[in-house]
């Protein structure tokens, strides 16, 4: 009896450390089978140039980090004040408009940033109907007034700011949600106003989401192509095309790459130091219906114009813009096929949200689980993808895989004489692995900065309890995350459906989807005909926003519906 009860105890004791173990040999696997690509780009670096990379560093590459560090700058301010201040009005504050501005400030996740750019060149430029309404108000002539060149760093800067804040506003928000009464009340007993409130208490609380936010627009900005391609702004990503399909140098471009990933890690790295050892945890359970401030006059004034102006530029205006061209003119290609094209990006775009948001759930806990040095580089590594240009991840899949194809059917050729083609470079597989590896950083950054806020305690009184890891995970965490998770899901599932380079490259034959149309045409300026296409991707991806923003609202504990 006494040998039997010893020998549960001693596979009690190892028990969990064969589970730690376990979880960490998955934890890796996992991360790095999505750096894949990125080591493949990494790989690159060692390899010789003959001198390109030289010529680059003389010539252009001066160029490339002014325009970059400036659009950097000017878009991570931008989005920051735009995103925070409308996610604390719409959490926090009674106005006219407050529900629709809800989902309202979504609406630009779901328009490319290159259509827009290409809908305010259209709109803006001498020939266009504003500045032909300005001449014909007021008499001028062609050099009589001065009117700023949206084909420049600072038009492109601004278009890409309108559109990117989402990112921003949405973690923004789901970390507002998320934050307790308590918190609040503390605030308000000590006798702060809504804006003290809003500086010293709400801000540092959802410090890790900001950051996430600005994260996501610092790499989405860096990787940006077609709009500072078409404005005329030389940036890295631009870069990194030239000299990758322009020169056909691919390891001068992927060493580009590497200095780009590298300022990337340079900008987390700063800010995890300036956090220092400071943590942001939620230590109580008590979430009531948040209390709100009812504003009247100017302030409710100030308040939906905050909130309506970065809705017009970014989503109204432009849309408006296509949906004048696309009644007008459109695409004569209107018709059955769309529903070809709606299906495969949205078919695509959901499973690369629900795949992209389980690995970061697994990616997170997993170190939260079995925190080592090994552990979080891998993370880390597997959640840079979205720093290096699409196209580029693109052909860190495709050399692999290509290869692999190769052996696959070099074997079977020898064994019995026959060929299957491509197998998985030719293949839907590939683009869903391109998505992941691509937008793995935008749902990992949401659940890391959301199960970070939750304390250890809670990990630990669930293990007393009896819980396993999964089971803690399962019922203790996902509930407190809901709402990021779903903020994660809507971003991914809007940047799959905009993505362009990776599709384009890695899509299989006969295979298009609205982006590709989209970009196809406006690149051939036939903007009219593009205007149709790109409209139907604000259609598909629209309700999605609109339905997850609201169940973003419902999912705090203690919400009303």
């Amino acid at each position: 009896m006494f040998r039997s009860t010893s020998g549960e105890l001693a596979a009690q004791r190892q028990s969990p450390q064969r589970k730690l173990n376990l979880w960490s040999a998955v934890l890796i696997g996992v991360a790095l089978v999505v750096a894949l690509p990125v080591i493949v780009v990494f790989a690159h670096i060692a390899l010789p140039t003959d001198g390109v990379w030289q010529h680059l560093a003389s010539t252009v590459l001066p160029r490339y980090l002014n325009n970059t560090f400036w659009l950097v700058v000017w878009v991570g301010v931008g989005t920051l004040v735009i995103g925070t201040g409308s996610a604390w009005l719409v959490v926090m504050c009674r106005f006219p408009g407050k529900r629709i501005f809800e989902w309202a400030l979504l609406l630009p996740l779901a328009v490319p940033t290159y259509v827009i750019a290409y809908a305010y060149t259209d709109f803006l430029q001498f020939a266009g109907p504003f500045q032909s309404a300005l001449r014909d108000i007021f008499g001028w002539e062609h050099g009589d007034y001065f009117f700023p060149s949206v084909r420049s760093l600072g038009g492109a800067a601004t278009l890409i700011t309108m559109v990117l804040y989402p990112y921003v506003y949405l973690l923004a928000r789901a970390s507002f949600l998320e934050q307790s009464v308590c918190v609040l009340d503390v605030g308000r007993t000590l006798g702060r106003g809504p804006w003290r409130l809003f500086f010293s208490v709400a801000v540092p609380l959802a410090r890790p989401a900001l950051v996430g936010g600005v994260s996501l627009v610092l790499m989405e900005t860096l990787n940006e192509f077609g709009a500072v391609q078409f404005f005329g702004v030389d940036t890295f990503t631009t870069g990194i095309y030239r000299t990758w399909f322009g020169m056909g140098e691919p390891v001068a471009a992927a060493q580009l790459a590497a200095c780009l990933l590298s300022f990337v890690i340079v900008l987390v790295l700063l800010e995890r130091w300036s956090r220092g050892k400071r943590r942001y945890f939620h230590t109580t359970n008590r979430y009531q219906q948040l209390p709100e401030y009812v504003l009247h006059g100017w302030r409710a004034a100030a308040a939906t114009a905050a909130c309506v102006i970065p809705i017009i530029v970014g989503f109204l205006l432009p849309s408006g813009i296509l949906l004048d061209l696309a009644l007008t003119q459109g695409d004569s290609l209107w018709g059955a096929r769309f529903i070809g094209f709606a299906w495969n990006s949205l078919s695509l775009s959901a499973l690369a949200a629900i795949i992209a948001v389980g690995t970061a759930v697994l990616l997170s806990y997993g170190v939260r689980v079995h925190d080592t040095a090994l552990a979080r580089f891998t993370t880390r590594i597997s959640a840079m993808g979205y720093a290096i240009p699409g196209s580029v991840v693109a052909v860190g899949i495709l050399i692999p895989f290509a290869w692999l194809d190769n052996i696959i059917n070099t074997g079977l050729q020898a064994y019995n004489g026959q060929i299957i083609g491509l197998i998985f470079s030719g293949s839907a597989f590939i683009l869903l692995y391109a998505y992941v590896v691509r937008f793995l950083a935008v749902s990992f950054n949401a659940v890391e900065a959301s199960l970070g806020k939750v304390t250890p305690s809670m990990d630990a009184a669930s293990r007393a309890l009896g819980q396993t890891a999964g089971g803690t995970l399962r019922y203790v965490h996902t509930p407190l995350m809901r709402s990021s998770l779903l903020a994660a899901g809507i971003l991914v599932f809007v940047d799959v459906m905009k993505e362009l380079p990776a599709t384009v490259i890695l899509r299989p034959f006969n295979f298009d989807t609205l982006a590709v149309r989209a970009h196809n045409l406006a690149s051939d300026e036939r903007l009219a005909e593009a205007s149709t296409s790109s409209l139907a991707i604000v259609v598909v991806g629209i309700l999605p926003v609109i339905l997850l923003s609201m169940a973003m609202r419902r999912s705090r504990p203690g919400a009303s519906s």
